[in-house]
């Protein structure tokens, strides 16, 4: 292809701009891309991408104050057209299924290979959905595990906040004796039996997010 208007126009968001940079550099050597535009955070890829309107936006999961999934939401109200890859470095079944669930089209590990990379955007862009074996494996494995309620993630999360079953009590405006329910259920689900290893299997799979 040659000339600017017939590349890919690309947005990149992540927090970190030594990624937005290595990221540019490997897609400029593209002939039929170019990084129109680059944003740190949710709310400014929301509006860079208003600016631009670029055909693929590389999209971090992980980003301070609006994450990944609710930047991939607003923009996908605005512009249900928007095609939008996840970037990141995590891989929990969780995070994938947020990030798709949100509209994003699909989700790529940072670990992959710049030649996947570059493979991705041009599939994305010809209208495909392709996804790497080891997050399917996630999205596969998922399906088959009991799904937590948004109460009993709110409860897994305080938990993860090291706090004991009558502060999550009043942080809720619940029982104590509703609590232990949902921690008896929490357990059962994650197939634990005790409050450390419930929430090291939340970290992993993405359920929740300790900063």
């Amino acid at each position: 292809m040659t000339g600017s208007a017939a590349r890919i126009r690309v947005l990149c968001v992540d927090d970190h701009r030594i990624v937005r940079e290595g990221i540019a550099l490997i897609l400029s050597r593209e002939p039929d891309m170019e990084v129109v535009a680059r944003a740190a955070s949710g709310e400014e890829a929301i509006v860079m991408f208003a600016r631009h309107r670029p055909d693929i936006t590389l999209m971090d999961l992980r980003l301070k104050a609006m994450s990944g999934p609710e930047a991939i939401t607003e923009i996908r109200r605005r512009d249900p057209s928007a095609r939008i890859i996840v970037l990141t470095m995590y891989d929990g079944d969780e995070d994938i299924h947020r990030a798709l669930a949100a509209g994003a089209t699909t989700y790529l590990l940072k670990e992959a290979l710049p030649d996947e990379l570059v493979r991705t955007v041009r599939d994305v862009y010809a209208g495909e959905h392709p996804m790497q074996d080891g997050v399917k494996a996630k999205l596969d494995e998922r399906a088959t595990q009991p799904a937590l309620t948004p109460r009993e993630i709110e409860v897994l999360e305080l938990i993860s906040r090291g706090m004991r079953n009558k502060v999550i009590a009043t942080q809720l405006g619940i029982t104590e004796t509703t609590v232990a329910v949902h921690i008896k259920n929490i357990f059962a689900k994650l197939k634990v039996n005790e409050r450390t290893a419930a929430v090291h299997v939340a970290v992993r799979r993405g359920i929740v997010h300790i900063e």
